[in-house]
């Protein structure tokens, strides 16, 4: 029993000293005595396990010490002094009961722990400056009472010394949760636990996780197969919502902060093989499509290529862009779809790199229907169904634009975050402000030049600089959307382009290809030989019909 009774005492010493090593040893030989296996596959479980052994070690030592005391008044100060050198709760890589007032709460704080609140919890434990160390973490939060509740959110991570780094939101498909929210912080590791702490004893949420420390790596991201699952790629980025950005238009406009929502709302509730929700206009954005659509109509004769004149042209003569209402998404989807077969999907606002890339893959479109704010008919910081209409989608009825769209989506399908943040760039430096030459005259195609004219003007200006389209170096470019850009690139034609964007992708670390079916409407990944020769047999069919056409105009007309 002395032996004993001695050996507790000392790991009670050394716990106070040294608890991680103390912890370890105490493990051992809970396990060893209670035959529990050497390894445990959760460390959720591990966290529990260790508040256990600890509270139970704990009381052996003082029920031993004390017993012994009665045995030799001569261990009185000895017993005092394990009493006194208990491991306090700062002390342990876990929390340990100190009083029986805290033992539920703490056992239902240990059963609410992720792992990757145990590794984080374990890491902050290691030293001070591990436990002040700042991480990116990203935490998903679901909003019980819709997104009025984001305020409180942002107002924790600012309280616990925090920086958001990226925010977007969905509907929840939860009962009882409007919308998730994922959020990634810069923060130090304890006060990240503190923040997920707070954020679960709030009411309007409906829970709270943490995903991962450093970051959310996903080793093979999932992707839609089928047009069908683009439900499912409708994340928002709120960098630039009315109710959240002070700078927005609308910022201090209650009704049109609640028309944005009502029209969300419609975005939100859309599925694959519904028909595009009709909008009814009100005046006040009548009146805005009408002031953007005059400008626009009297600067494309000089400044567009002559592909978006084209279009332009062909849509005013089918009624479908008039000066004095905004089309339907309907009306100019049915057009894109006779034209070149792609159609559009209302989406609720700016979408999230991958999931709006993704779309293109299937010829979609996702666009807004919401107007931009009648105080700033020419400039909008965020997408709106202005920019979408007289900016994309003449040059979507484009042949060759059309396949240049779609395969900057085939190209994200299963890419990297890396390398989804490159082909991002590279679109913004073409399908959305891009040039090109065209008889020896800077044109432009991108779509955020042709739907704001003051860009416009400056994009072919002498201001900023042009260099020639080369999506290496184009990919990895800065850029910023506050102000007029000051490098725009310049391709020598659209097919030029095309080529060149080929030859980059197929540099990119994806381990497979894919290619769009139009027939099923499915992305398939030739990854089998099976696959490739039913492919090649198709290839070869068409091939047959492209020659015989050939020959039979080469033939004499009899």
């Amino acid at each position: 029993m002395y032996n004993k009774f001695m050996k507790a005492l000392d790991l009670a010493i050394e716990m106070r000293n040294s608890p991680q090593k103390a912890m370890k040893c105490l493990l051992e030989e809970f396990c060893r005595v209670n035959g529990y296996p050497s390894r445990r596959r959760s460390l959720v479980d591990d966290a529990r396990f260790e508040t256990i052994v600890v509270k139970q070690t704990k009381q052996t030592v003082l029920d031993e010490a004390r017993t012994k005391a009665n045995e030799d008044p001569s261990l009185e100060d000895t017993v005092a002094q394990a009493e006194e050198q208990q491991p306090q709760a700062d002390d342990l890589p876990y929390k340990s009961e100190e009083t029986e007032s805290n033992d539920n709460q703490d056992e239902i704080d240990d059963a609410g722990l992720t792992e990757e609140e145990v590794v984080l919890q374990n890491a902050a434990s290691e030293s001070p400056e591990a436990e002040k160390e700042l991480v990116r973490a990203a935490v998903v939060v679901h909003l019980r009472d819709g997104m009025g509740s984001l305020g409180r959110i942002l107002k924790a991570v600012e309280t616990y010394h925090g920086t958001v780094v990226h925010l977007e939101s969905r509907q929840s498909r939860s009962d009882g949760v409007m919308f998730d929210v994922l959020i990634k912080v810069d923060m130090a590791r304890s006060n990240l636990l503190q923040l997920i702490r707070s954020l679960r004893q709030t009411a309007s949420f409906g829970s709270v996780s943490l995903l991962a420390e450093n970051n959310v790596n996903v080793k093979a991201p999932w992707f839609p197969s089928h047009a069908s699952e683009l439900d499912n790629c409708n994340h928002l980025m709120t960098k630039y919502e009315p109710d959240l950005d002070m700078n927005h238009p609308g910022f201090a406009d209650q009704v049109y902060r609640a028309r944005r929502k009502e029209i969300a709302e419609i975005a939100f509730g859309y599925k694959y093989g519904d028909p595009i929700p009709h909008i009814n206009y009100t005046e006040t954005e009548n009146k805005t499509w009408s002031a953007v659509f005059i400008r626009v109509k009297e600067l494309m004769t000089k400044h567009a290529c002559s592909e978006y004149v084209t279009v332009f042209k062909k849509l005013e003569e089918e009624k479908i862009f008039v000066m004095e209402r905004i089309p339907q998404l309907q009306e100019m989807s049915d057009f894109l779809r006779m034209n070149t077969g792609f159609t559009l999907r209302p989406a609720a606002g700016l979408l999230t790199a991958r999931d709006f890339l993704a779309s293109l893959a299937f010829r979609i479109f996702q666009s807004t229907q919401y107007v931009r704010h009648i105080n700033s008919p020419y400039h909008t910081p965020e997408p709106d169904c202005i920019h979408e209409l007289l900016g994309h989608m003449p040059l979507l009825a484009d042949p060759s634009f059309a396949q240049f769209s779609q395969e900057i989506g085939l190209a994200s399908l299963g890419a990297s975050d890396e390398e989804i943040e490159k082909l991002s760039t590279v679109y913004w430096f073409t399908v959305e402000f891009g040039l090109c030459k065209e008889n020896n005259e800077i044109k432009a195609y991108g779509a955020g030049l042709l739907s704001a004219y003051g860009e416009l003007l400056h994009a072919i200006s002498e201001k900023p600089e042009h260099r020639a389209f080369d999506p290496a170096s184009t990919a990895v470019q800065p850029y910023q959307d506050q102000e007029y850009q000051p490098i725009y690139y310049v391709a020598e034609s659209f097919e030029d382009a095309k080529e060149k964007f080929r030859r980059w992708v197929s540099t990119m670390s994806r381990p497979f290809e894919v290619r769009f079916n139009p027939h099923t409407e499915r992305v398939e990944v030739l990854d089998s030989v099976d696959k490739l020769e039913t492919l090649v047999s198709q290839l070869n069919t068409e091939i047959l019909h492209l020659t015989n056409a050939i020959a039979k105009l080469r033939q004499p007309f009899c």
